[in-house]
């Protein structure tokens, strides 16, 4: 079976427009102010101040990509990102983690948990809007289709006959 890369460049931005961001810590000027910046770049953006919420509702509203604090009551942003991975509806959302943790076991850490971005406060908005808007635009781009290759195709008529 080959694959076929699908690209539509305004699909892209059309996607990063539309998409649905959860943001998840405890602290309400970090959520505040991250819900605004996303919010001003076009995304649909919602908040959980724990992280026992947050999974409760990123399984239930499944947003297109989870931005969450590492440190947090009841559930860390690590056991979430775990967890978002290890379900079946939630595996393919994206994870970026947003903490005071820099040190390089914790990046490391934090990767090997599911995040597709570690990012470390205190952060850049802006920074953050651009990896936000890259990491949607890439899923976006990259489309994955399966479908038989020709060769696949003639070998199987050929064993019908």
């Amino acid at each position: 079976m080959t694959h076929t890369i699908v690209s539509d460049p305004l699909a892209s931005e059309r996607v990063t427009r539309m998409s649905t961001v959860l943001v998840i810590d405890d602290d309400p000027d970090i959520r505040g102010l991250v819900e605004f910046k996303l919010s001003c770049a076009g995304m649909n953006v919602f908040s959980e101040s724990n992280g026992e919420t947050g999974l409760a509702c990123a399984e239930e509203f499944l947003p297109d990509l989870v931005l969450v604090d590492w440190m947090m009551p009841r559930l860390s942003g690590i056991e979430v990102c775990q967890r978002l991975r290890a379900g079946p509806q939630t595996a393919g959302i994206l994870l970026i983690l947003l903490t005071a943790k820099a040190q390089d076991a914790d990046v490391e850490c934090g990767l090997a948990a599911g995040a597709n971005e570690y990012m470390v406060k205190p952060f850049s908005p802006r920074e953050l809007v651009a990896r936000v808007e890259a990491l949607l635009e890439a899923a976006c781009r990259t489309a994955i289709v399966d479908r038989p290759s020709q060769r696949e195709q003639l070998e199987t008529k050929r064993g019908s006959r």
